[in-house]
């Protein structure tokens, strides 16, 4: 009787747990797939609170952060008005910390999202931030790249780093067309562990490089 009424737990147990795991992918799928038009439709702060509940209902997937995260740094860059882009920056590195703390350690993705919210805050007053988070937002790029040298990500954001930095301080178009070549190839070659792991960056960076020749 008591290995019946265990068995009966068990499955119950796991029933409720596969329900709730195809929930939390379902939606996620869901969010993950309006990123691109949230960019050109200028609501990535409203995709940012739906990763944000995901985050919160689940407690122990760190995805959902930093997705929440990504879409907030986005909103930073799109903010046209400075005065509120450090607040949005703000929230986004209180968000990507969160995942951290999830995943239990930084990641290269992890590590990506940190170089753009620094980048963020540069972009308010490039001239008197740059030496502050410059050096973080190109670190954190470093970092990416030795945590795992397949992500293209970091390549394709050094590439837009080079691409906005004036030549005579090293950057210009035709060091930006050599990374941004190099981060398509990557794009072509990486394999996300799952369907939920960030797969962003290869349209940007096709655009660019278009833009580089």
């Amino acid at each position: 009787m008591k290995k019946i009424l265990l068995l009966l737990i068990t499955t119950v147990s796991s029933t409720v747990l596969f329900a709730q795991s195809e929930k939390y992918t379902k939606a996620m799928e869901s969010n993950i797939a309006m990123l691109d038009s949230g960019f050109a439709k200028g609501n990535m702060a409203e995709l940012a609170n739906n990763f944000e509940r995901i985050g919160d209902a689940e407690k122990t997937q760190w995805l959902p952060y930093y997705y929440a995260s990504y879409c907030s740094v986005m909103s930073a860059f799109m903010e046209t008005d400075k005065s509120k882009t450090d607040g949005i920056a703000d929230k986004g590195e209180q968000l990507i910390k969160k995942a951290e703390t999830i995943a239990g350690k930084e990641n290269s993705e992890i590590c990506v999202i940190k170089s753009m919210i620094a980048s963020s805050h540069m972009m308010v007053d490039p001239q008197t931030r740059y030496q502050q988070y410059g050096e973080a937002s190109s670190g954190n790029i470093a970092k990416a790249k030795t945590m795992d040298p397949t992500n293209p990500r970091p390549v394709y954001l050094e590439g837009q780093s080079k691409f906005y930095t004036p030549e005579a301080f090293g950057g210009g178009k035709a060091p930006a067309k050599e990374l941004f070549t190099k981060a398509l190839k990557m794009f072509d070659a990486f394999k996300p562990e799952t369907n939920l792991h960030p797969a962003w960056g290869k349209a940007s960076a096709t655009y660019f490089l278009a833009q580089c020749n």
